[in-house]
């Protein structure tokens, strides 16, 4: 993948330097926080080498793969300092639940590094005193222990750093507002039973706790701009911190931290609950859902309760377990793709893929692999819902938050249980078994195996096909036209027509694949097999479908000359985009294309292009 390529890409159909407000990344993603959505071209950024997919909710997340990293660092180089003024998406009205997950996520997912990495690093301390390989009593042990305990007990001052940095205010007087809560001196004042401004102060140990220091740092937000507005310029620099320290902290001791722990105490109840009355029914079924909880983002709602958790009782019960059933299952899944399938390139994606869910990734699978193939989707939803619904019934624990799998399974040790560990490992063979035979015994190729395509072939079944122009212009060829993606051929071949009629006809027999909502494109598969793509201009999309009306639906079957779709030429030139109609083999690695007009007149009865099948 050419890393520089990609980022530039992206960052141009995102809108530009400009249009971004916030940018991260996870372990397969890259996620924006765009000031107006609108100028995201999702259709353009779907089409970029080394994009695996797009998804839009409240970020615009741009899956990548395992590859994230090397694209992020490249945009961060295109970028360059972002201008952070005005995060108001121009107008555009954000519904409040929208902006809430905005900023959980903002919050909270740049946490897990540092959380993953301490609860993992006490994980294998914990094998090794069941194994009997180091004393816990040791001085090693005890060293290495607190080191891996470190990002858990300091969470609530990393929580105020990516809080202050979501809400671009001062994080280094945001995470010692925080840090004051944590102080010794502190802790030892509160259980003594202190009092400010003659208000008793709550016996409450803030050591590990989100909500608290999530309420004290939107309370210093707004004292600091405040502040900041308020202020004479020449005392700024240390009145603003020394009113927002002051005000944000003793609010939070008397009123905003009761309410916080609280807050955070409810969570983990309401899931104790849960899961003590219906347990393994709800691990059960959280595994069987969680493709589509992945797919759409959604399972990031459920980081702020496995924080919480991990926070106030050191372990967790229901969405580390109930992931590990899910991840193994991807993989499982993704190894037998590999192994059945006939398509050379699905078989890479499938191992890469199969191997990155093995280790507790697994969004390659599941925009890869999972999504794209029913029969794979089938199979990890009842291999999840089993292997789920197993491990809730053997009640295993988690105990640090990290993507379950195998180089991570030392997350379930517990020298209490040590059976925990063991269930764990069950599960993990359990899922990886039902998985991969479930595709093994369903798979099918969504397209004709090597062989039995080239018997197709020799029995003459694909025979080429001419294809006329689906309009009347001036035909041209694909690198004049006024678009990348069409231009340098990442779509498929094909040539592109400067049309004198609105009206795009069938340009041979075949059935209707695809209309676009906004009916400026449409997908044909031709009697042959070679699928073409019909695109009305260049970035029409942005006309919601004005200019067009399609006269055909998907499913149809049209034959040559058949009218598909009428377009206003002159309201299209009007509202100052380009109205070439670009015609493409999307399926060319099947297919060979040639051309066998250009840059000439020509009309609807005319054969301008010849596709055949390769081998053929």
């Amino acid at each position: 993948m050419d890393y520089q390529k990609t980022a530039s890409e992206v960052v141009k159909n995102i809108g530009g330097k400009n249009n971004i407000s916030h940018m991260e990344h996870c372990s397969t993603r890259l996620r924006f926080t765009l000031k107006d959505d609108r100028k995201a071209n999702i259709e353009k950024l779907e089409l970029i080498d080394g994009v695996m997919g797009v998804r839009k909710n409240v970020q615009t997340q741009i899956i990548i793969g395992n590859d994230v990293v090397e694209v992020y660092d490249k945009v961060k180089e295109i970028v360059g300092d972002i201008d952070s003024s005005g995060n108001g998406n121009n107008g555009q009205k954000q519904k409040w639940s929208a902006v809430l997950l905005d900023f959980i996520i903002g919050v909270f997912q740049p946490t897990i590094p540092a959380v993953a990495g301490g609860g993992v690093l006490k994980s294998v301390l914990l094998l090794f005193n069941m194994f009997g390989w180091m004393d816990p009593a040791s001085q090693t042990y005890r060293v290495i222990d607190l080191i891996g305990s470190a990002p858990l007990y300091f969470l609530p001052v990393i929580v105020a750093i990516t809080a202050a940095n979501k809400l671009k205010v001062n994080a280094v007087v945001a995470a010692s507002a925080v840090g004051a809560l944590l102080l010794p001196d502190m802790t030892a004042l509160i259980e003594e039973g202190a009092s400010l401004f003659s208000i008793p102060i709550q016996g409450i140990s803030y050591a590990s706790q989100v909500f608290p220091a999530i309420l004290l740092v939107l309370f210093y937000a707004v004292l600091e701009k405040f502040f900041t507005k308020v202020s004479p310029k020449a005392i700024r620099i240390f009145f603003v911190p020394m009113m927002s320290l002051a005000i944000s902290v003793s609010t939070t001791l008397l009123f905003l931290g009761p309410i916080g722990y609280v807050v955070g105490e409810q969570l983990s109840t309401v899931i104790l609950f849960v899961f003590e009355n219906v347990g393994w029914v709800a691990t059960g079924i959280l595994a069987a859902i969680l493709p589509f909880m992945v797919v759409t983002g959604m399972h990031k709602a459920m980081i702020p309760y496995a924080v919480s958790s991990m926070g106030g009782i050191g372990k967790e019960l229901l969405y580390l377990p109930a992931s590990l059933a899910h991840n193994i299952s991807e993989s499982g899944a993704c190894f037998a793709v590999a192994l059945k399938t006939k398509d050379e390139k699905l078989r890479a994606t499938a191992i890469s893929a199969g191997i990155s869910a093995l280790f507790g990734i697994t969004e390659p699978a599941l925009y890869g692999v999972t999504i794209l193939h029913k029969r794979v989707l089938y199979s990890v939803i009842i291999s999840s819902l089993i292997s789920g619904s197993f491990i809730g019934i053997m009640a295993v624990e988690a105990f640090a938050l990290v993507g379950p799998g195998l180089a991570s399974i030392t997350m379930f040790a517990n020298p209490d249980n040590p059976m925990n560990l063991t269930w764990a490992i069950v599960t993990l063979l359990i899922s990886l078994t039902i998985s991969f035979f479930s595709v093994l015994i369903l798979w099918k190729d969504e397209v004709k195996h090597v062989e039995e395509a080239d018997k197709t072939f020799n029995h003459g079944s694909f025979e080429s096909t001419e294809i006329n122009s689906p309009v009347e212009g001036t035909i041209l060829p694909l690198s004049k036209v006024n678009d990348e993606v069409f231009s340098k051929g990442l779509v498929g071949a094909g040539f592109a027509v400067e049309p004198t009629l609105g009206e795009l006809r069938a340009p041979a027999n075949g059935t209707i694949s695809m209309v676009f909502d906004t009916k400026h494109a449409v997908g044909m598969k031709m009697a042959n097999g070679a699928e073409v793509l019909f695109h009305i201009g260049i970035d029409t999309v942005q006309l919601d479908g004005k200019p067009f009306e399609a006269h055909v639906k998907q499913g149809d079957n049209v034959a040559t000359g058949d009218l598909l779709v009428t377009f206003d030429i002159q309201a299209i030139k009007d509202a100052k985009y380009d109205p070439t109609v670009i015609s493409v083999v999307t399926n060319q690695d099947q297919f060979a294309v040639d051309q066998t007009k250009v840059n000439e007149s020509v009309s609807v009865q005319q054969s301008v292009m010849t596709v055949s099948p390769i081998g053929g």
